[in-house]
Parts: structure tokens; C-alpha cells; sequence
């Protein structure tokens, strides 16, 4: 860290003799414009994502932190990375929080998803002087997540930065090694998240969109409307992604590539080039013919699959089917497989012959997991948010287990399930 930076921002500042005191000086969020979340104040999607109650049990020794729910998982991002959520707002006064446990407590989230390529999003509002985090804190956590946590992070965005969270970046600019500095975005309004995750999955206090909306306001009505709003073009005749399935002309699709590339390792984890999907996107959209060989890329092939269905307007399992998922790990181990069958009976029919067709090729990849890594579990956690999600319910690690398991259990069990 640099001396000189904090010895010029002491000065600045005009404070004591200490560069941490001058830091503790820099303009946060005002303490009382923001009050405790109420029964008025809460949104009714945070209320439902309350009451849903927390991953953990309540005499797991992560249970204090993970009930103010800082942490949470998203699904997928639009380019299929895991998204990780840290909120600002949700972090209790200092006094009142383990901030060591609550490191620990952010190692053991990552630990299930830095094998995939992920996406952390950071939404800085929310934090004041009662709540902030120590320099010393953000330094051992930096130095704490060792390269398997930094390799495969593919992007770190900051929504809604401050003066303060900026001259922090500057003082940790000589910590930070040059790769994990490209992988830094500010983001200044939650529209701009559009592009990278779709929100209405996302999980965002009501305080921050609050927040949200409120800076908005200070913007140029033409800049609001076409930066929140952009205009949506009809579908094309020939589209193929982001419609119902029995809206789909008919298209053939292969996963050829990806057969051919079954024992590559860490398949369905990798993201790839951002521009290369929107191109295959629209090349499908158009009608166009894809040639995913001519292309060599296994997972440019892998993350078009789990984009076309992340981007249904209905998930794979529907959203009837969403509590039966959700409440499956009360099922006991005998009645599983005609349980599971029962419930997809009630599936439309593009969506069950989609649906059976899927898992007996991801049966195939996981029999060469010796080679590429890909279990019935690795799977599950790849594929089961983009299976399912709810209606007015953002994903989060609550909902993001049982339906994981689900996933694997129908897995296990397709065989049985998927009789003719």
C-alpha cells in the first residue's frame, strides 16, 4: 500500500496524525439516510426470500452469519458463470458481526462454485461507518483467497461505487496483481447489470434498489427511460433463444460438440469469449447454420446449451413445479423415483421430451467423470439453476441447495424416471 497515497489523503482531509483515522474520514453513506429495513420499507420479494429461512441449521457454526444473509448465490450469469452476491446493506454494525467468521463464512460459499468459472457482483450501498470493513479486513481477504479462488473469477463487479471504495482500490492497487485488476467493473446503475445477469433472479435488497432508483432521478429523463428501458425488438421468425418452447420453429440442434468432447475436463465449468456467444445467439436467432466443429470449441458449445435455457421465459421444470422441487428433500429414498416421475407428468410435452432428452446426455457425460471431473453432483450444481427458478422469487441459496439436489437425485434416478 502506498504511504504517499494516504499521506496526501491525510492531508487533504485535514485529520490526526493517523492515515487509517484519515481514511475513516472519507464520505461513506450518510448513517441515519438509510433506516432498518421495516414491514413498509421491505419489498414483498424480501419478505418472501425471509421467509424462506436460511440454507444452514440453526447449530451449524455459520449460522450467525449466514441468517443476515450478506452471501448469496444467483444461478447463472448471460455468458454461464456462477454468480456471487455480497451485499453492503445487509452487514450489521461492526460490534454485532465476526467479521474473521464472516471471511471464513465467503471461503466455504466460493469453495462450491471456484471450480466453475464465477462472477462476483459487490453492491456497495449500504455501508457506513458502523458497518464498514477494516483496511486490515479487505487486505487478509485478498490475500486469503489464494489462486484457486482468483483464477477462475472471471469478473468483480462494484455496483453503485463511492468516492470511498474507489480510494480504497487506489491504496490496494499495489496488492493487487494486474490480471485480477482487468477483472474490476464499476457499475454505476443496476440497469447496467442487464447485460451481464438477468436481474429479476438476482438477488437485490430493496434498500438497494431503492437507492437505485433514487440517483436515477437526478439523470436526464430521455438517459432514464433508455438506459433502464431499452426498447425490445419482436422475435424473429427463426428465433431460437428467449422463447417459449412451443413458440420454437423447428431447428436442428446438435450436441455433437459437445459428445465429441466429453472427456474434456471441467466441461459445462468454463465460460467462453463473450462475443463469440452473442454471435452464435444471433446466428440461431437468424436462422443461420452453426457449425460448432469448424468453431473447435467444446465450451462455446456447452455454454450456448445452458444459455438457451437459462433464457426461457419459463424454466425447463416450469414454475408449477417450483415448490414440489423446492420441498423434495422431504421425500424419503424409496418413493423418490415415482415421485419424480409423478411430477414431471404434469410437464407440457415439448417441455418433458426436453427435458428426457437432456439427462440422458448428461448421463453420458457424467460417465466419463473419472476424465472430466463432471460427477452427477458437478452437474447438478451446474444445471439445476438454469432448470428452475422462481416466479417472484429471486434465487438464493435457500432455494439454490434443494434444487441442486433435485438435479442430482433426477440424476441418479433417470433411468427409472424417463420409462417409456
Amino acid at each position: 500500500m502506498s504511504s504517499d497515497l494516504l499521506v496526501d489523503l491525510h492531508d487533504e482531509l485535514g485529520g490526526d496524525d493517523s492515515p487509517s483515522a484519515a481514511l475513516d474520514q472519507l464520505k461513506l453513506v450518510p448513517d441515519k439516510q438509510w433506516p432498518p429495513d421495516d414491514p413498509v420499507s421491505v419489498s414483498k420479494s424480501d419478505i418472501k426470500s425471509l421467509s424462506q429461512g436460511f440454507h444452514l441449521a440453526w447449530d451449524d457454526p455459520f449460522y450467525d452469519i449466514a441468517r443476515h444473509q450478506i452471501v448469496e448465490v444467483a444461478g447463472d450469469d448471460n455468458f454461464g458463470r456462477k454468480v456471487i452476491v455480497f451485499s453492503a446493506c445487509r452487514m450489521p454494525p461492526s460490534h454485532q458481526l465476526d467479521h474473521h467468521k464472516l471471511l471464513m463464512y465467503l471461503k466455504q460459499t466460493l469453495d462450491n462454485y471456484v471450480e466453475s468459472d464465477y462472477t462476483l457482483i459487490y453492491f456497495h450501498h449500504g455501508m457506513t461507518s458502523e458497518n464498514k470493513l477494516s483496511l486490515s479486513w479487505l487486505r487478509d481477504a485478498y490475500r486469503e483467497f489464494e489462486r484457486k479462488y482468483k483464477k477462475n473469477i472471471k469478473a468483480f463487479y462494484i455496483v453503485h461505487p463511492t468516492m470511498f471504495i474507489r480510494t480504497v482500490l487506489i491504496f490496494f492497487k499495489p496488492l493487487i496483481s494486474f490480471k485480477f485488476g482487468r477483472k474490476l467493473h464499476y457499475v454505476n446503475y443496476l440497469s447496467e447489470l442487464e447485460e451481464i445477469v438477468k436481474c429479476d433472479q438476482l438477488v437485490i435488497p430493496s434498500r438497494v434498489r431503492a437507492y437505485d432508483d433514487k440517483i436515477r432521478l437526478n439523470l436526464k429523463p430521455s438517459v432514464v427511460s433508455g438506459h433502464m428501458y431499452p426498447p425490445h425488438s419482436p422475435p424473429l421468425p427463426s428465433q431460437q433463444f428467449g422463447v417459449p418452447l412451443f413458440g420454437l420453429c423447428p431447428h436442428e440442434v446438435s450436441l455433437c460438440p459437445c459428445l465429441s468432447g466429453l472427456q474434456t475436463e471441467g466441461i459445462f465449468r468454463r465460460s467462453a469469449n463473450v462475443s463469440l456467444v452473442k454471435n452464435i445467439q444471433h446466428k440461431y436467432n437468424s436462422g443461420e447454420e452453426v457449425n460448432f466443429f469448424q468453431l473447435e470449441d467444446v465450451h462455446l458449445a456447452a455454454v450456448i446449451l445452458k444459455t438457451f435455457l437459462r433464457e426461457l421465459p419459463e424454466p425447463l421444470l416450469t414454475f408449477k413445479l417450483y415448490n414440489d422441487v423446492v420441498n423434495f428433500q422431504n421425500v424419503d429414498s424409496v418413493s423418490q423415483a415415482i415421485t419424480i416421475r409423478n411430477m414431471l407428468l404434469s410437464l407440457p410435452e415439448e417441455n418433458y421430451s426436453s427435458l428426457r432428452y437432456l439427462f440422458q446426455f448428461l448421463a453420458q457425460v457424467s460417465a466419463e467423470s473419472e476424465v472430466n471431473k463432471m460427477t452427477n453432483m458437478n452437474l447438478a450444481v451446474v444445471f439445476g439453476p438454469n432448470l428452475l427458478w422462481g416466479q417472484d422469487a429471486a434465487m438464493t441459496l435457500s432455494s439454490i441447495g434443494p434444487i441442486n439436489n433435485f438435479t442430482r437425485i433426477l440424476l441418479d434416478l433417470h433411468e427409472q424416471v424417463f420409462t417409456q
